[in-house]
């Protein structure tokens, strides 16, 4: 995803040996924060229902227009800012979550919080769009895979513990806290960036081309269907986890499934950055093999417990790594088009996210929570097929002495 800069990059962090933890630790935290400002909402349903006057089903909604604004700026605004500094964009779009999470903690109308988390969810198409190559170049090519790891453990650390430490706090102290505690950190990681972020320059004007012209690069359509098919399986399965759950007698345990989850999700992303610069495409398969075992074992046995347990970790192996593989895979991919791959890939995984709640509504209202593994295990199959099929371009395998930076004039062999 990195932007290509006319001359060879300056940063010492790139031309070291040694990953720069601080920058990376603030990429890591900007994640979170982007992860949990999504999430957070879902905790706190009826709190905030009850203070804003409407129904948990309208305060649901709050979830979604954080995704659909996501999914409708993400592109726009990438090609907008594409000639922005990096660390300035950067900032500006973490200014945008301290802004809202501050309106929405202390708004009391229902249309001001709306307008507050349609701003958050536009901070975030910035962010994930742009966080994804800046991981990456701030490390040596061979330790691009581990840099971008990282950065991406905020999102199962996010979702593992992120989010039920707020909704904890959201329940002691009002749901407002929890908001409030967001812009707090916020407001420390804008400080963390300023003193510790190496900042890179945007494209020039004559090295802009449009975003969509990336679906012309090899390989990139290819990891964009993959990210839409494998995102939406596991939004299907996850979102209505709860619901599943109880359905087979485990409701009260829900908490503990997700904690099973979000420690193999950790493990997932650390296997992920030791290995991703050689073994990219081997993980990739790996990982919907293992989403798909998972997803057997729930259809199969989800009656007792202990299967169950075994299913959740199974779940988190091959999912907590994804983030970080797709968005490696369109950055390699994508070249010198590697931020508009990423723009894309943030608008599709939002598509994907609102889709999987929609999909896994009808699912549950025609079929039962039943049907929910049964789904993910379907869809894992074409999953499998493209990135089989996509070895010479989208998923590879290599040594990173071949699989160049992407931003890079190497980084675009012709073909890919």
């Amino acid at each position: 995803m990195s932007l290509h800069d006319a001359a060879p990059s300056a940063d010492p962090a790139s031309e070291g040996r040694r990953l720069p933890l601080s920058p990376l630790l603030a990429l890591a935290t900007a994640v979170f924060i982007t992860s949990l400002t999504e999430t957070l909402p879902a905790g706190l349903l009826p709190g905030i229902s009850a203070d804003l006057n409407v129904s948990e089903s309208a305060a649901g909604q709050l979830v979604t227009i954080y995704a659909v604004a996501t999914a409708a700026t993400a592109i726009p605004l990438t090609s907008a800012t594409a000639g922005w500094r990096r660390k300035r964009l950067l900032l500006a779009a973490m200014t945008g979550f301290a802004v809202a999470n501050t309106v929405t903690a202390v708004s009391t109308s229902y249309p001001l919080t709306m307008a507050a988390r349609f701003v958050a969810g536009v901070a975030a198409g910035v962010a994930w769009a742009l966080l994804a190559g800046y991981a990456r170049r701030l490390a040596p090519a061979h330790l691009q895979g581990r840099a971008l790891a990282i950065a991406m453990a905020g999102i199962p650390i996010a979702l593992s513990l992120g989010v039920p430490a707020g909704t904890f706090v959201g329940k002691a102290l009002g749901w407002q806290t929890a908001f409030w505690s967001m812009t707090t950190l916020t407001v420390v990681l804008i400080a963390w960036i300023t003193a510790s972020v190496p900042d890179h320059p945007g494209l020039r004007q004559h090295e802009r081309t449009p975003i969509l012209g990336a679906l012309r690069v090899p390989g990139v359509a290819a990891v964009l269907v993959v990210t839409l098919v494998f995102v939406l399986a596991h939004t299907i399965l996850y979102a209505y986890i709860a619901t599943f759950l109880d359905r087979h007698g485990m409701g009260d345990s829900t908490d503990l499934v997700l904690l099973v989850f979000g420690i193999a999700s950790l493990v997932s992303i650390w296997v992920v950055g030791v290995q991703i610069h050689r073994r990219l495409r081997t993980l990739t398969i790996a990982a919907t093999l293992l989403v798909a075992l998972a997803a057997t074992v729930l259809a199969l046995f989800a009656d007792d417990p202990t299967p169950v347990y075994a299913a959740s970790a199974l779940w988190g192996l091959g999912w907590g790594g994804v983030p970080t593989l797709l968005q490696t895979a369109a950055g390699q991919a994508g070249g010198e088009q590697g931020d508009a791959a990423q723009a894309m890939l943030v608008t599709l995984w939002n598509v994907a996210m609102a889709g999987g709640g929609i999909v896994g509504g009808l699912l549950l209202a025609r079929s039962g929570p039943g049907s929910f593994p049964w789904s993910v295990l379907v869809l894992m199959a074409p999953v499998l097929l493209v990135v089989l099929v996509a070895r010479a371009h989208g998923f590879r395998d290599g040594h990173p002495a071949s699989t160049p930076p992407a931003g890079s004039r190497e980084a675009v062999p012709d073909p890919r």
